[in-house]
């Protein structure tokens, strides 16, 4: 691949200057933080030169917890100044998503105006489930309502499921090997049954990790469908899963290739790494190998996931 590579849709980004102002507020301590939030640019470059990443497009991090309104707004100012500056610095390696707020409209809607009007993000990024809620839950619906009138580009990311009646999950199960699956798929249900995806059709959203298990279940919801409250039509279910965008962060297993390309439309299918948590050597010595070799790849199809599909998505990544 040459610099005008792929264009990587999934790279987390904790910015160095919010863990410096994080601390000084006394919300974290940077050495109790995951390893993966250690986010510096040299690496980034490393990492996407090898794997012959072009541009990757930031999910902007803050894993502190605030309680007020006005620290949280601060916390999210920093992060995507820092953000902005890396692309600034990097305008042809970079781009980033601004994020949504779930449980805060407001704090949402000024993230929006700021992040994609003043500081240039290309979508915007969300959470599928805060504190119960799941995305498509109709307190969204203003929040969507905006983001539709922009033709919004929203990148999600799973979170835990909630907890068993012991208040954990399953022992020495880490999120990221099931749950993350499964908080995805039920948020694109849940988009599905409550009509989001009717209502907003200028919505454009990604579902990360190959959209977890919804490719397939796909069969059970036709089948099932109609049980749910509210129910799905049986003969819609494909249409629905046309809009979705499945990136392929996770990583996605040659063996699953069948099952996506046969349930989901080939050209929503994007390029995305989840580095940092996944490490750069998982990604070298793993992920790019079984991309690039997959069989049931044709060498268009391998093109348009890795570049081409983000551009018909992102046009603005055009310019990079």
């Amino acid at each position: 691949m040459t610099l005008a590579g792929r264009i990587d849709v999934h790279h987390h980004f904790t910015a160095p200057d919010w863990l410096d102002w994080a601390e000084q507020q006394g919300v974290v301590d940077r050495e109790k933080l995951p390893w993966w939030t250690r986010w510096d640019l040299n690496s980034a470059l490393e990492v996407m030169d090898k794997a012959g990443i072009g541009t990757s497009v930031m999910t902007v991090a803050m894993l502190g917890r605030f309680r007020e309104r006005a620290q949280r707004q601060e916390s999210a100012r920093v992060a995507l100044r820092a953000a902005a500056d890396v692309v600034e610095s990097n305008p042809e390696r970079f781009a980033f998503f601004t994020p949504v707020f779930l449980d805060d409209l407001e704090l949402s809607a000024w993230s929006v105006r700021h992040g994609l009007d003043e500081l240039g993000a290309i979508g915007v990024s969300t959470r599928t489930s805060v504190e119960g809620a799941v995305l498509g839950d109709e307190s969204h619906d203003r929040l969507l309502q905006e983001l539709n009138d922009r033709s919004a580009v929203i990148s999600t990311h799973p979170m835990e499921v909630p907890a068993g009646k012991d208040g954990t999950g399953l022992p020495g199960m880490p999120p990221f090997v099931c749950d993350f699956l499964m908080d995805t798929t039920r948020a694109a249900i849940n988009l599905i049954r409550n009509g989001t995806l009717d209502r907003y059709p200028n919505l454009s959203f990604i579902l990360p990790h190959g959209g977890g298990f919804l490719p397939y279940m796909a069969t059970r919801l036709e089948l099932f469908g109609g049980r749910l409250t509210p129910g799905i039509e049986p003969g819609r279910v494909r249409d629905y899963l046309h809009r979705f965008y499945f990136d392929t962060a996770g990583p996605m297993s040659p063996s699953a290739t069948p099952t996506l390309l046969a349930t989901v439309d080939p050209g929503r299918i994007l390029f995305g790494t989840d580095w940092p948590p996944t490490p750069a050597h998982v990604i070298a010595d793993s992920v790019m190998p079984a991309l690039d070799g997959d069989a049931c790849l044709s060498e268009q199809q391998l093109q348009d996931i890795n570049r081409e599909n983000a551009l018909r998505l992102m046009p603005a990544l055009a310019r990079l």
